[in-house]
């Protein structure tokens, strides 16, 4: 436990003491994370402001066996300028040499790390439509990129690192350093990683997956039926032939990686036309910069048909009218509120973190991986068999402590999965 008020010698011998934490973690991203092969090329996406810990990813990756890596540069204050003084049309399409350059580093079968950290309200009051509709042309116009993802053919994790705006968000009461020193304590407890192997603890919590995914996928539910004193009554039909998934991922070619540094969650994809009710967010969403807050949608065969959110409507307007997949879900995650991320009590308004504390659902794109055979079918093919499809993929908390679900059987018999927020059978 942290001391309420950090000095700034305390900020600096902690930083000191993190440094050997922070080369583990490093390790365990490009080691377990992506599992760099040997001549790999590794693509590493990161805001400048993350550029110490990018050139410990760096030489972790060379040291991993890497044949080349190429460094992909962010920034909050510059994109921002952008968004302010571009027109939205410019975001509609993607540059020919982006295209070619995010294509032919998939197309040679890079591992991509995206290193997460940025200002919660970086974007806000930016027109929403612009970010939108530049995720959107990413996710359509890099298709080799976008399937190299979305078909899990290139290994691919995404992990965190402060930045100084985003250490304030969390923690507000505490000077820029005090707050960063924090923040890299946060996530890396939140990672696993602030152990003397966190590539071995991973291995073990790797391992702690397999009773309730057995469990789920055992049971070969029709539907889910979520309940909350909130006032979410849902009903989530899942497609014939899904399959629950979590823990480490797999390429076709059987290479085994984690998408997401830290991860919690078991999770499908629904069929998405047989989602009915109404369902509330518990936390914020941060979205391309901007705040979603105290929110609800109402969907009927599988289609948003009403919503509202007392903070950032614009945004969640933008996301749901992205394209016709974005009004119907792609994921449901079932994770227990007795996770580490939650009983930290830490709010990180970042989506990597929040997700994993909370039980979510997704808006967008379906995983291949979730479908049997999946990895073998076109996109309509799995839009056909009730896979969405999308240009987006937004994830947003639904969890609650009072949080019931309960599984629907073919006969109709159901089996309690959520209990009060925890698995039935903790």
């Amino acid at each position: 436990m942290l001391r309420a008020n950090l000095t700034a010698d305390d900020v600096q011998r902690g930083m000191k003491a993190l440094e050997p934490k922070i080369q583990r973690y490093a390790r365990l991203i490009m080691r377990k994370g992506v599992n760099v092969t040997e001549g790999q090329e590794v693509v590493i996406s990161a805001p400048v402001e993350t550029c110490a810990f990018a050139r410990v990813l760096v030489q972790e990756a060379y040291a991993a066996g890497a044949g080349h890596v190429t460094m992909l540069w962010s920034d909050d204050a510059v994109t921002r300028l952008t968004y302010e003084h571009v027109p939205l049309s410019y975001f509609e399409t993607v540059p020919e040499w982006k295209r070619q350059q995010l294509d032919s580093l998939a197309e040679m079968g890079a591992c991509f790390v995206f290193v997460e950290g940025a200002d919660p309200a970086a974007l806000k009051g930016i027109d929403p439509a612009k970010p939108a509709a530049n995720s959107r042309a990413q996710n359509t116009q890099c298709t080799v990129f976008r399937r190299g993802l979305d078909f899990n053919i290139n290994p691919w994790c995404i992990a965190g690192a402060p930045v100084e705006a985003w250490a304030k968000t969390v923690f507000p009461h505490d000077e820029p350093d005090a707050a960063i020193y924090r923040l890299w304590c946060a996530i890396l407890s939140a990672a696993r990683a602030d152990g003397d192997d966190p590539e071995n603890d991973w291995e073990l919590h790797d391992a702690t997956f397999e009773k309730n995914l057995r469990l789920l996928n055992d049971g070969h539910f029709t539907a889910l039926r979520y309940t909350t004193e909130r006032g979410t009554n849902l009903t989530v039909g899942l497609t014939d032939r899904h399959i629950w998934a979590g823990g480490c991922s797999e390429t076709p070619t059987g290479h085994t990686f984690f998408p997401n540094i830290p991860t919690e969650e078991v999770f499908t994809s629904p069929h998405c036309e047989r989602v009915d009710g109404v369902v509330y967010a518990t936390m914020p969403l941060i979205h391309h910069g901007n705040k979603v807050d105290r929110f609800w949608l109402r969907l009927e065969a599988g289609q948003v048909v009403e919503y509202d959110a007392e903070v950032g409507l614009d945004t969640l307007r933008s996301i749901i009218e992205t394209d016709e997949g974005a009004r119907r879900l792609g994921e449901v995650a079932l994770i227990s509120k007795n996770t580490p991320i939650r009983e930290s009590g830490t709010l990180f308004y970042d989506t990597l973190y929040d997700e994993n504390a909370s039980c979510h659902l997704a808006l967008g794109v379906g995983f291949p991986e979730c479908y049997e055979g999946g990895y073998d079918l076109s996109l309509e093919d799995l839009r056909a068999h009730g896979v969405n499809t999308s240009s987006t993929h937004v994830d947003f908390m639904i969890g609650d402590d009072d949080l019931d679900i309960v599984g629907i059987h073919e006969d109709g018999t159901e089996t309690p999965i959520f209990v009060n927020g925890q698995w039935s059978w903790e």
